[in-house]
């Protein structure tokens, strides 16, 4: 069964679709990339056209290479374009009544055979396959942003997931030149639920003003060797994503030390939502970010 998958579908172009998109087409799958929204799938093949050519100038692909993955990448504008697929990876927004609507409409167009993938950071995987019609066919497959960057990917089993389909998932990623971690199926696994506390608390440690925005930073980037300092990387995430995981946190877990912070509450109502909006802890619209607090 490992060897079967041939045709892969994407549902979302966003940051994480896109990546994902890049590496199964750079690996050789046959990719077909969906979005609602059209010319979100244009932008898509823009940024991983580019991103390809950041590769090559490092040395880490050819220019051949890249012509043929793009030749892989086929824009999907309806979802019944995702009939044929041996293996569908859904990697929309992080809410679970537009995923479980996404698999409600995607289920009856697929061969009986095929998997569905979540690209979930947190939310249930049970709870996501409970709403399709093959929960021993559905596994999270958990990619890390940026996807072409980022050698990890976390494993998901739901109480249903089969063994075949764990082990289909296995190789997959393999094939991909990706290293697997196999997290249990409790909110937010195992990356998210060691970081965005992280985040989280590095958020209040700005509330209460024990620190700037530019001293909480540069103590963890020069403190703690972290490559970005916590605030540029909830900034990086999107303050909206770190929000929601937080709450699946609190509520999934019901401990208040995964309480999201007020003001990170604040930041999202008021649209500053990190980099994808030109403001969050930072604001980018200047020649340099500047802090926000």
């Amino acid at each position: 069964m490992a060897g079967k998958i041939k045709n892969l579908g994407i549902i979302g172009a966003g940051q994480m679709g896109s990546g994902i998109a890049h590496v199964c087409a750079l690996a050789g799958y046959d990719v077909a990339l969906y979005d609602m929204d059209v010319e979100r799938i244009k932008a898509a093949l823009a940024t991983i056209n580019g991103n390809m050519a950041r590769q090559i100038s490092k040395g880490l692909i050819t220019e051949d290479a890249r012509k043929a993955a793009l030749a892989k990448i086929a824009p999907a504008e309806r979802l019944d374009a995702l009939g044929n697929c041996d293996l569908v990876i859904e990697s929309a927004t992080e809410k679970e009544e537009v995923k479980r609507k996404i698999f409600s409409e995607l289920c009856p167009l697929l061969k009986p055979e095929a998997v569905i993938a979540t690209n979930t950071s947190s939310i249930s995987i049970t709870r996501l396959a409970s709403s399709t019609d093959r929960p021993e066919r559905f596994i999270g497959i958990h990619f890390m942003n940026p996807v072409p960057l980022m050698e990890l990917v976390e494993l998901v089993r739901g109480i249903a997931t089969g063994n075949e389909t764990f082990e289909l998932a296995k190789d997959f990623v393999k094939k991909l030149g990706k290293t697997y971690a196999v997290a249990e199926d409790f909110p937010a696994f195992i990356v998210n639920r060691i970081l965005l506390p992280m985040i989280n608390e590095a958020i209040y440690t700005l509330y209460e003003g024990v620190g700037s925005v530019e001293g909480i930073d540069t103590s963890m980037r020069l403190g703690a060797h972290h490559p970005m300092g916590p605030l540029e990387l909830a900034d990086f995430i999107g303050l909206d994503t770190c929000l929601s995981v937080m709450q699946v946190l609190y509520e999934g877990l019901a401990d208040s030390k995964y309480r999201p912070c007020p003001l990170l509450v604040k930041y999202v109502e008021a649209g500053w939502l990190g980099r994808k909006t030109s403001r969050g802890f930072y604001d980018y619209r200047g020649a340099k970010p500047v802090p926000t607090r």
